[in-house]
């Protein structure tokens, strides 16, 4: 799963930030089939927007929810809006704030900069994804 393919150091020797760590290991991870186009989308939510504000694994996790579980847009139900508090509500249990600046503070570290920070995004992208696809894992 991408929470395994994050912890093995995914995305680190291409130098991609953790938004485009979480999206393009998504598209490989589940077949999404996203052009190279397509994921630049995510280079703008890496360290918090540049702002330290939401944490982009969250941002590029939201846009996985997006391509996964919206057929043509989000007001057509409220599976995306159900699905995005779900994630953000474990991942803030798990890891105590949702921002950037304080995840960094408390999780980053020289040697590994943020991995564990991307690893439990993409652990809580998983485990939403199994439920609602059926996967066996």
């Amino acid at each position: 799963m991408l929470s395994t393919l994050i912890e093995q150091g995914y995305g680190e020797s291409e130098d991609l930030n953790c938004a485009e760590k979480i999206l393009y290991g998504a598209n490989e991870v589940y077949q999404l089939g996203l052009t190279p186009e397509a994921l630049r989308l995510a280079s703008g939510f890496g360290g918090g927007m540049a702002i330290g504000s939401v944490c982009g694994t969250l941002t590029a996790a939201i846009m996985v929810l997006g391509i996964l579980f919206v057929k043509d847009r989000a007001h057509e139900s409220n599976k995306i809006k159900v699905l995005t508090q779900e994630l953000f509500d474990t991942y803030q249990k798990q890891m105590g704030d949702i921002d950037c600046n304080p995840l960094k503070d408390r999780y980053r570290r020289e040697d590994i900069k943020c991995r564990y920070v991307i690893a439990k995004a993409a652990a809580a992208l998983d485990a939403i994804i199994k439920r609602e696809k059926n996967l066996k894992v």
